[in-house]
């Protein structure tokens, strides 16, 4: 038994990292012992698991110190001639790297003989056929925060992320999955609340958050703990408590707001009414330190030069509303869609 564990009879384990940069570019790599271009890893060895191989094969190969990221793929490869091993991969994203361990990194053992920073789409096709559709399924795990599953590099019909939706579609009508393929292979959604306080003046309260792209301001709120049980209403008050320090309790519900960018998960967006707070309450705001920065009220003409377009649609759909008191409000990308109201032909009186 000791002589057939120590042996060479399982699969080879290795493990490739999708190294990024601050612009979302792929690191791409030339070596002496291949003929073609190659991503960062290699083959696992002794007892290593799949992410400190690879944090070695890093440090080894690029003098790059960095911590490695979560699992996005495995491809499990049949082996290509008799008597060789099957292979199993494992793919990790590394970084976004800044500048600085950019600019640091270096070829320490000789193999690699060049680095090249491209856009996912030029790696794809600069890559060799057998490693190509793995950072094609990465990136799309990536992007859809989901995991791909593979073998020899085909995203299998269950795969959460990397199976082209129009054959997932396809599979899906012609009834090719299980309740659990199903269940995995759907695209999922991401759903957030948040609520709309004004000031006396009718000017919008905003906060600036400590994370994500400097400068933006948003209002105030976050994702829903569907996972926990949570309802978009429970959420927004959890949010208002959590971000603001406020209890106070979402009032009528104003809009839903639905996006969606390719390759993305749809976003879903609850926005609810947060009625207007005298500057007593104002005053009381007490802001998350580890989350935001600052806080201020903005008035609509305000907005343009704070708020991203998205959201200052989404916030003048659901100003209008609640003057109107109508709603709620069914938008896309911020703007109202669903039944149009008859129009009125002038002069005549419609039945109520």
């Amino acid at each position: 038994m000791r002589a057939h564990l120590a042996g060479p009879s399982g699969p080879l384990v290795a493990a490739t990292g999708i190294v990024l940069d601050l612009q979302g570019r792929v690191l791409v790599l030339t070596t002496s012992d291949r003929d073609g271009p190659e991503l960062p890893g290699g083959t696992v060895a002794d007892t290593e698991t799949p992410e400190e191989g690879l944090a070695r094969e890093l440090r080894e190969g690029l003098g790059l110190s960095v911590p490695v990221g979560r699992l996005l793929a495995v491809d499990s490869c049949p082996p290509g001639a008799p008597g060789r091993r099957s292979l199993v991969v494992h793919v990790h994203l590394v970084g976004p790297l800044d500048p600085a361990r950019v600019a640091g990194i270096s070829f320490a053992d000789g193999e690699i003989t060049e680095a090249h920073w491209l856009t996912p789409e030029e790696a794809a096709e600069r890559l060799p056929d057998r490693i190509a559709p793995r950072l094609r399924a990465a990136v799309a795990a990536l992007r859809s925060g989901s995991l791909a599953h593979l073998a020899g590099g085909v995203p299998q019909p269950g795969s959460p992320a990397g199976l082209d939706p129009a054959a997932r579609a396809a599979l899906e009508h012609a009834g090719g999955y299980d309740e659990a393929g199903h269940r995995a292979a759907r695209p999922k959604a991401v759903t957030a609340a948040n609520v709309l306080f004004t000031d006396r003046a009718g000017a919008v309260l905003l906060v600036q958050p400590g994370y994500g792209e400097p400068g933006r301001w948003l209002l105030p709120g976050g994702g829903v703990d569907s996972d926990l049980g949570e309802t978009p209403r429970a959420a927004a008050a959890r949010e208002v408590r959590e971000e603001i320090g406020l209890e106070l309790d979402p009032g009528r519900l104003l809009a839903v707001n639905w996006s969606h960018r390719p390759g993305f998960p749809a976003r879903i967006r609850f926005l609810y009414d947060g009625g207007v707070l005298d500057p007593d309450v104002l005053a009381r705001i007490r802001l998350q330190p580890s989350e935001l920065l600052r806080w201020r009220t903005a008035r609509r003409d305000e907005l343009r030069g704070l708020v991203k377009p998205l959201l200052r649609r989404q916030i003048k759909a659901c100003l209008k509303a609640r003057t109107r008191g109508s709603g709620p409000l069914e938008l896309h990308e911020g703007r109202p869609i669903g039944p149009k109201e008859p129009k009125r032909a002038k002069g005549h009186a419609t039945s109520p």
